[in-house]
């Protein structure tokens, strides 16, 4: 199913309520940098998310070292963030819950 590309209006809406997810400057994908306990919590999160990722049939962009994991979204289709972006960045968010230090959420 092609996914609709949102306007702006959506798009700044839907940023509104997560935490660290950043708008590209060209408005055409969402960004975050998660910092882990340790290389093996980075590693889990790209599992889990990497599961999430599969059975949305969306794939992030993103880059490891040791305990940072980069993550680009976006839905190269639609050439822009679409719905698909955001529900991708949810579960990514909830995957990383508990695997990032206090003093870094």
């Amino acid at each position: 199913m092609k996914q609709e590309k949102l306007d702006v209006t959506t798009i700044k809406e839907h940023l509104h309520g997560m935490e660290g997810w950043v708008l590209a400057e060209d408005g055409l994908s969402i960004w975050k940098t998660f910092r882990f306990k340790s290389f093996v919590e980075a590693f889990g999160f790209m599992t889990e998310s990497a599961l999430a990722a599969e059975k949305l049939n969306h794939h992030p962009e993103w880059f490891n070292v040791y305990n940072k994991v980069d993550v680009t979204l976006t839905t190269h289709d639609a050439k822009g963030l679409t719905e698909l972006d955001f529900k991708l960045a949810a579960r990514m968010d909830k995957a990383a819950a508990g695997r990032m230090p206090d003093h870094i959420k």
